[in-house]
């Protein structure tokens, strides 16, 4: 049988989650856990579900570990919210477990939770994340500048670090419009993009294969054209090559 470590190296990206707890003791003891659990980051912990509610939508993480009793929202509340993120609750009481199912939890721990337990259920969460990537999904959503929007892959040409914000980044379709994503790095992006159609090829650029016209050791030449007309060239990075050429292997 695989023990807890052996099973989780085989993660190949890190899991990035953010926690909440009213009670701060708790909140640091849950944090601390966190801490020991390798390739498992905490974003940030909230002890108030209302700044929660209101930072979320500008944070990179994969799933959320929720306290239930709270005051003003409880954990069904922001559940509700966080409803397109694998939720884990963390709570003293038993009697809610049916329906943290009833919602499609992905675990439910009673307090005082042990190191092997909250194991138990990142180990879930990696497995349920790695099951909604191989899916076929047309499409992704993200947050915006104006907002939530819908992107289809087989839109988008290529994604550029933003040059206001490395955090952003600016995304180019292919009936000439852009569109600003906010807060997002590149390793969640790819990690949403179909892996045979993208790729990344330098520190500032993630490119549609489809848009590669020819290449050579260093420059890609796109079937896309600049505002004089002539075909828009993309820099290959040394570090980026061999991923990018096993793509036409």
């Amino acid at each position: 049988m695989l023990t807890f470590r052996s099973a989780y190296m085989r993660i190949e990206k890190t899991l990035k989650c953010i926690l909440l707890d009213d009670e701060i003791p708790s909140l640091r003891f849950l944090k601390m856990l966190c801490e020991q659990i390798p390739d498992l980051e905490v974003v940030k912990a909230f002890n108030d579900p209302m700044v929660l509610l209101n930072e979320y939508k500008s944070l990179d993480f994969d799933f959320c570990i929720l306290d239930i009793e709270m005051p003003q929202f409880n954990g069904f509340d922001v559940a509700a919210a966080l409803a397109d993120y694998p939720i884990v609750f963390s709570t003293a009481y038993k009697q809610y477990a049916s329906d943290a199912f009833d919602i499609n939890a992905v675990d439910y721990m009673r307090k005082p939770i042990s190191l092997s337990r909250l194991q138990q259920a990142i180990l879930k969460v990696e497995q349920v994340i790695n099951n909604r990537q191989t899916e076929v999904s047309p499409f992704a959503q993200f947050n915006t500048n104006k907002g939530k929007a819908v992107l289809y892959f087989n839109q988008i040409d290529y994604i550029q670090i933003a040059e206001v914000d490395s955090r952003d980044k600016m995304v180019y379709l292919m009936d000439g419009s852009s569109i600003l994503l906010k807060n997002i790095s590149f390793d969640k992006l790819l990690s949403l993009f179909p892996e045979q159609d993208f790729s990344r090829i330098n520190k500032k650029e993630i490119i549609a294969l489809k848009i590669v016209k020819f290449f050579s050791a260093d420059v890609i030449t796109s079937n896309l054209v600049d505002d004089q007309d002539l075909p828009l060239l993309f820099n290959l990075g040394e570090s980026y090559k061999k991923s990018f050429l096993e793509k036409f292997a």
